[in-house]
């Protein structure tokens, strides 16, 4: 993403479909597939990121069907280094997940890494940039799973696609969708 010196989003980087918000998928350069989403808010960038630093709003932004619980004790110290433990299911089977958060750059940055789950790869990068007098939040998520193409075609994009739009319209419900 291109990005000017003091930390703001390129003009072009803002549009209707990132007001709305907008999820779409590839396939990364190793074979991999990759999620890319990206939302506008607006809210001052530090506000927004503050909301993602505390882990127990991730409840908050995700699907009910997914039966989400944290398990690791709050408070969370978010930070690099820091392990989280979640219990969850997909198409009703549990799961229990340990993501590691591998990079924290408050209040533009932070990357949560798949330690245990049930995805081979979940390398998951959060940024946040000033633009248009709110937020730019967009997320690149690098994935892979057992099952390959077939999987991720007939059953994984189609449910992270509904688990990132629920996220978006949540977060326009919380912060709005206009200036003021």
């Amino acid at each position: 993403m291109r990005t000017a010196a003091n930390g703001e989003a390129s003009p072009d980087q803002r549009n209707a479909s990132t007001e709305r918000g907008v999820v779409s998928f590839a396939r990364a350069v190793d074979g991999r597939f990759e999620l890319r989403a990206a939302l506008w808010l607006p809210r001052p960038v530090e506000e927004v990121f503050e909301f993602f630093s505390d882990a127990g709003n991730l409840d908050s932004i995700t699907p009910d069907s997914l039966r989400f619980e944290i398990l690791t004790p709050r408070p969370i110290d978010m930070r690099q280094g820091a392990l989280l433990d979640y219990r969850l299911k997909v198409r009703g089977i549990p799961f229990t997940w340990r993501s590691l958060i591998s990079a924290w750059e408050p209040p533009h940055r932070f990357v949560d890494e798949q330690v245990r789950g049930p995805y081979r790869v979940w390398h998951h990068e959060h940024t946040f940039w000033k633009c248009d007098g709110g937020t730019l939040c967009r997320d690149q998520v690098i994935y892979d799973m057992i099952g390959g193409a077939l999987a991720n075609a007939l059953l994984v994009q189609r449910d992270l696609r509904n688990i990132f739009n629920f996220r978006c319209q949540s977060l326009r419900e919380r912060f709005g969708t206009r200036r003021g």
